[in-house]
């Protein structure tokens, strides 16, 4: 992988992450934003997440992370799973129409590399697949369906492990506790 990442506008990119292969793009870029939406053929209404190396990168996008949630993330993350904080005027309604956005960062060494070389270290992201299908499990896989509309970035180590394609948990976090949303590879 190269030292420094310029993601050209509207790119999207495909990568591996520690439960499914994903398409993530710059937050900033709201034509890269609507160009994972027309790959996926996903419904505008479902929100992106947004992921990266660490939770200092990701702090600007949400209002406020209550103490509890910051023990959450001590504990769990880099891993899988979700947090849904109100988010700030720097989210985009393209990454979600609602007032909340989700928070992640993945316990993967390829996906963590890979945002610690991008400007702003954050990607804007979904599954990697096209929207009912499942996702895909390896670089192979993404290379064949998607490099036409994507940048694949190849795994550190290859072959590759499949991902096992279980989603992360995701969670509701607001000023005082959190509701489970989707129970995935955390249990909570």
């Amino acid at each position: 992988m190269p030292d420094k990442i310029i993601l050209k506008k509207g790119e999207v990119l495909a990568f591996k992450t520690d439960t499914v292969w994903g398409f993530g793009a710059d937050p900033d870029d709201n034509t890269a934003i609507e160009n994972i939406y027309k790959i996926k053929h996903r419904d505008i209404k479902k929100p992106l997440i947004l992921m990266s190396y660490d939770i200092e990168p990701l702090k600007k996008y949400v209002k406020n992370i209550p103490d509890y949630a910051l023990e959450l993330i001590e504990k769990y993350l880099p891993g899988g799973l979700t947090l849904i904080f109100k988010k700030t005027e720097l989210v985009s309604d393209l990454i979600t129409p609602y007032d909340t956005v989700g928070i992640r960062i993945p316990d993967s060494v390829d996906f963590i590399e890979l945002t610690k070389k991008i400007k702003g270290g954050v990607l804007a992201t979904t599954s990697c697949n096209i929207s009912s299908e499942p996702p895909v499990k390896n670089y192979l896989e993404a290379k064949e369906k998607f490099s036409e509309c994507a940048t694949v970035i190849k795994p550190v180590i290859l072959p590759e492990k499949e991902t096992e394609n279980i989603p992360s948990t995701v969670i509701l976090c607001d000023n005082n506790d959190y509701k489970i949303l989707r129970q995935g590879v955390i249990k909570l």
